[in-house]
């Protein structure tokens, strides 16, 4: 070096400098196209509300509610007008949600009570375990309802982080039946497995979850995600922030829904700002139909009959949307059948996951959103509820009910303002068939005229009971898991 003249030496240096630059440029563009790589994982945003019947938004017929951003989510996405949650009652149904499964397959039933003695085994794989095996962030705000022993709670079951209530909102002190009927202690909330607070004013409570959501989403732009938003709005006793307070032509049940659409946009705008909405797929749907009993505090299950806590229609069939731009279609209406077993199955499709090792009962419906078929790759659905009966079953556009009881608010005075009307109890003593095709509000008994299908019917009712149960024809099912003891 020391025999080069200065402006050899001056070349030298500047070669060496640019080696350099151009390989650190090299090392940070690596880096850059690691993390985009990363990144091209789809994001899954869940929002799922509670007791939101199937007329509650407006692009599903809500006469007198608007939700613009849920209308314009279905116009740039997709909306099944025949999805059904897979059973018409809180715990049973989001169990369902999150692993796929029945939920008598994994011991789930009804609506667990705070201090349960189960909850939802950390055992089975919840589709939040599934996403953090692909490296996701994953988080839940909003009402778990799985289980409050610490064992069972969102952390334990492959959620980073939790904001929320443990299970329904009506489960507090302030509760119309508290003493004659029910005895709660003060309702917390959550923040991953502390209690930071005890409720008595829920107002805050749907900003508050949604403020979460986008911090999380925000924190979260660079890396893949799944988001579970569970409002535990609509279900009784209804609040709302003031910013909605009397807006709604539907009184204060409208006005939650109002509050609810807002959240659903401040979500979906989020994205946009971050610059991941094209990335992202967001479902949003409800846990079950509408609690009839509450009159002007419930929602609307209309055209389809009864509501929450039955079998019917009414009971399971919800609103459905979902969105996710370049991959979905734009403002098309499916009619295929979808259940709540089949959100599992397809976020691992989308995000190339491996399903559990042990069984479960939904399927990939990824090729029926997209529109690529309408065909269902289901031999038919079962309707469970209470303890492990099977009240129907549907095979194709056939439903075929089987003898039970059920419950309905036909001719009984309705609830008025949080206070609950009484149900007047139903004893089905033959079995009824009817087309869902050209019947969809099941008025018209069809049983004496289709023998073929009840036979065909049966028998799959027949095998679906040995392996799962059915308590009303006292059958023991051999393929059922055990829920979470708490310990």
């Amino acid at each position: 070096m020391k025999f080069l003249s200065l402006s050899s030496r001056f070349l030298y240096m500047l070669a060496v400098a640019t080696v350099f630059v151009s390989c650190k440029k090299t090392e940070s563009e690596s880096v850059e196209n690691s993390a985009v790589e990363k990144h091209k994982k789809p994001n899954v945003v869940f929002i799922l509300t509670d007791d939101q019947g199937f007329e509650d938004v407006g692009c599903f017929g809500a006469p007198a509610i608007k939700t613009p951003h849920l209308d314009q989510m279905a116009k740039e996405g997709i909306k099944l007008i025949d999805f059904s949650a897979t059973q018409p009652v809180c715990s049973a149904s989001r169990a369902s949600y999150l692993t796929g499964c029945y939920p008598n397959r994994i011991g789930i039933h009804n609506a667990l009570m705070p201090d349960a003695k189960i909850g939802l085994n950390p055992e089975e794989i919840t589709i939040a375990d599934m996403l953090k095996e692909q490296g996701y962030n994953t988080a839940i705000f909003g009402k778990w309802h799985l289980g409050d022993a610490p064992e069972f709670m969102p952390t334990k079951q492959g959620f980073d982080e939790y904001f929320g209530i443990p299970y329904s909102n009506d489960m507090w002190p302030h509760h119309p039946q508290q003493g004659p009927i029910f005895n709660f202690d003060p309702l917390p909330l959550y923040q991953n497995e502390k209690v930071v607070d005890t409720l008595n004013d829920q107002s805050l409570l749907t900003t508050q979850i949604t403020e979460h959501a986008v911090s999380f989403i925000q924190k979260n732009k660079n890396n893949p995600f799944f988001l579970y938003v569970a409002h535990p709005q609509p279900h009784v006793p209804l609040f709302v922030s003031d910013k909605f307070k009397g807006k709604s032509e539907r009184g204060l049940y409208g006005d939650v829904i109002m509050e609810i659409d807002w959240s659903v946009g401040e979500i979906l705008k989020t994205l946009k700002a971050e610059g991941i909405d094209e990335n992202t797929l967001v479902i949003f749907t409800s846990d079950n139909g509408p609690w009839l009993s509450y009159g002007n505090h419930s929602g609307s299950a209309k055209p389809f009959r009864e509501g929450k806590g039955t079998s019917w229609e009414g009971g399971q069939r919800v609103p459905f949307i979902a969105r996710f731009p370049g991959k979905l279609p734009q403002n098309k209406t499916i009619t295929t059948p979808v259940m709540g077993i089949d959100i599992f199955p397809t976020i691992a499709a989308l995000t190339n996951s491996t399903l559990p090792k042990k069984k479960i009962d939904g399927k990939n419906v990824w090729d029926i959103l997209t529109g690529k078929t309408t065909t269902t790759p289901h031999e038919a659905f079962y309707y469970y509820y209470r303890v492990n009966e099977l009240h129907a079953v549907r095979y194709k556009d056939w439903k075929l009910y089987f003898p039970h009881k059920y419950r309905t608010m036909e001719g009984q005075p309705q609830g008025k303002d949080g206070l609950p009307g009484e149900y007047k109890h139903i004893d089905l003593k033959k079995m009824e068939l009817y087309n869902l095709a050209i019947d969809s509000v099941e008025q018209n008994n069809v049983i004496e005229k289709h023998p073929e299908i009840v036979k065909t019917i049966i028998e799959l009712a027949n095998k679906k009971r040995n392996e799962l149960g059915d308590a009303l024809t006292k059958t023991e099912g051999s393929e059922t898991r055990s829920p979470g003891i708490r310990l």
